[in-house]
């Protein structure tokens, strides 16, 4: 049943998990339909505009276009750069352009990790280039540019050296970037939304920086809406408690403690669970007229629960625990 609502629920929960270049991320809630709205567009931006590394021009020696051989070697030119266009590259130095040169010979298998030098850093070594003979001489070179997306030989050909053959240029680190949306209960509502994220990358870019680097340019396409109209940049999170820790807002009624020890905590104005664990088995034991088998059994009741007094709770837990008992202390 829809309830009249005159505002929208803010997503107040981000969860990352990076495993070296794949991440989960995981953000929620959002009012129905606005999963979608958020997660295409944020993957459109990853595939599309997320800066890469590319090689997009080669020069071979003894070779005049890529439909030639290369002698000595297995591969014809046209396999050869096929091949290399499998190895991602990165620029070690803040630079946009780097031209680097090699130089092969004799029976060899040729792989990503041969290329790596003080210019670049390969970030696929293992990734298979070419096989040489023991008659074999290969020199080459490579043009290395920074860029987005996808660019055609035949936009690169009048900005390259003129003995260099273009190459099609992929310059997007990311291998794959998908979503998911799952329905999720907020209260007693069930058609809110959470929004999953996948994302590999190819090793040119963390996974999680990726996101994050999308999101800021999705943000600055709407930079011009900031400056025409009174639009809200600064939103409050209306911060919830995760419901492992609910419990904590509790009544200390629910630990079912013996009269003695109910007593005392009763006399001290100690109402709820959360108050004992934010206070700490010292402090608890300097309440008045608590002696140390009400102590004990204090601590075994919050230990039964999930809660040691003797291990702090989060920072950003303590903070929300804190404001939720005192909402409920002035409501009662």
């Amino acid at each position: 049943m829809n309830k009249i609502k005159t505002k929208l629920l803010v997503p107040n929960k981000l969860d990352i998990d990076v495993d070296s270049n794949k991440a989960k991320v995981e953000v929620y809630p959002f009012e129905k339909g606005y999963g979608i709205t958020l997660a295409h567009p944020i993957r459109r931006v990853l595939l599309a505009s997320t800066v890469g590394f590319a090689p997009i021009a080669i020069k071979i020696d003894g070779v005049a276009h890529e439909f030639d051989s290369i002698k000595g070697v297995l591969e014809d030119v046209a396999t050869f750069i096929i091949n290399l266009k499998n190895v991602r590259f990165k620029i070690k130095e803040e630079v946009e352009e780097v031209e680097v040169s090699y130089n092969f010979s004799g029976s060899k298998e040729l792989f990503g990790k041969d290329l790596d030098n003080d210019k670049i850093e390969i970030v696929t070594p293992d990734t298979y280039i070419a096989t040489l003979n023991e008659d074999a001489t290969l020199n080459f070179s490579l043009i290395i540019k920074k860029g987005m997306g996808f660019v055609a030989s035949e936009n690169i050909r009048d900005d390259i050296p003129s003995d260099y053959i273009a190459l099609d240029a992929f310059f997007s680190p990311i291998k794959s970037a998908i979503y998911d949306i799952e329905n999720i209960l907020v209260e007693d509502e069930t058609d809110f939304e959470k929004v999953i994220f996948t994302i590999e990358t190819d090793g040119q870019i963390a996974p999680d920086d990726a996101l994050k680097d999308a999101v800021n340019k999705l943000f600055s396409q709407f930079a011009i809406f900031t400056e025409k109209f009174d639009v809200v940049q600064n939103v409050e999170f209306e911060e919830n408690l995760d419901d492992e820790y609910k419990i904590l807002t509790d009544t200390i009624d629910s630990l079912n403690l013996r009269s003695r020890s109910f007593n005392c905590l009763n006399n001290a104005a100690i109402k709820y669970i959360g108050e004992l664990v934010l206070m700490g088995s010292n402090e608890i034991a300097k309440i008045k007229n608590l002696g140390k088998k009400s102590l004990d059994e204090i601590t075994e009741k919050l230990d039964s629960i999930g809660f040691n007094v003797n291990e702090p709770l989060p920072d950003n837990v303590k903070k929300l625990l804190k404001k939720e008992i005192e909402k409920l202390k002035e409501e009662s």
